[in-house]
């Protein structure tokens, strides 16, 4: 079986508060786009390992016992001891640790695989709770349509939002930004308008109202990735922002464009469809 993790966008962020956990509230909307891995599980009737796992694309460079999928299969295999051995392939598109979920999503999708496969006849509630042990946005994959997200982002309410008439850009230089960098920068508050209220209004008012709280510790850390934000308002975006901590910026466009002045930076850069 073949399935296609997506990516995701955040469409606005604010930390509300730290929790006593060493969590944060947060707020977001989160916003799936189609641009996509492909991950293969296959069943091993002969096999010595319990997973076998291979991986093309983008370099996945993490420790065997750190790949998400991985753990997505162990997590299932201590309560469900019947999951037989498997052949994981894993083809990496997203960019890794770019805001976009790449990882996350993988996860997410490798619950679902395991479930739908095997059978395991796990409720949406089910795969929700499995997916918050490995990451705090992959519960939202397992529903995978556009989300209010609240808590950790595992609080999840979908709404109607629909961006399908638009174009978005998207545009990585290839910086990692550590999350909890990027929390420990942030000063936690209550917005003054929820992001909930102001994604109900057109997409093109949204520039002034419409903020992620980490782009001000990021943008000051690396001018490059504000500069890119720049960029795209004057190529002529109606909407740009950083998604999640960093360092993907994106763009949503009423028609497709090439953004000429970045190739040249060796930049990632996709023009998708919603």
């Amino acid at each position: 079986m073949i399935v296609f993790p997506n990516a995701k966008i955040n469409l606005g962020l604010n930390v509300l508060r730290k929790r006593s956990d060493g969590f944060h509230d947060i707020e977001t909307i989160f916003y799936p786009v189609n641009y996509r891995d492909a991950l293969e599980l296959i069943h091993q009737t002969k096999n010595d390992s319990p997973v076998e796992f291979t991986g093309t694309g983008l370099l996945v460079d993490t420790a065997m016992q750190d790949n998400l999928c991985i753990k997505a299969y162990d997590l299932l295999k201590k309560d469900h001891p019947q999951l037989p051995a498997v052949k994981i392939h894993l083809h990496k598109a997203i960019p890794i640790g770019a805001g976009l979920g790449g990882g996350s999503a993988d996860a997410a999708f490798m619950l679902k695989l395991l479930n739908d496969k095997f059978k395991l006849n796990l409720s949406t509630a089910q795969l929700q709770e499995y997916a918050l042990r490995l990451g705090s946005d992959c519960p939202f994959f397992i529903i995978n349509k556009p989300c209010f997200a609240t808590g950790r982002g595992e609080g999840l309410e979908e709404i109607s939002l629909d961006l399908r008439s638009y174009k978005i850009v998207l545009v990585n230089p290839g910086i990692h930004i550590n999350t909890g960098w990027a929390f420990s920068q942030v000063s936690p508050a209550l917005p003054g308008r929820s992001v909930k209220e102001i994604i109900q209004q057109p997409v093109e008012t949204w520039k002034n109202e419409l903020t992620n709280d980490f782009e001000m510790p990021v943008f000051s850390a690396h001018p490059e990735i504000k500069n890119i934000k720049e960029e795209l308002y004057r190529q002529g975006a109606l909407y740009a922002s950083m998604s999640g901590s960093g360092s993907t910026v994106f763009g949503i466009f009423k028609t497709a464009i090439s953004p000429l002045p970045f190739l040249d930076k060796n930049y990632f850069i996709k023009s998708i469809d919603f």
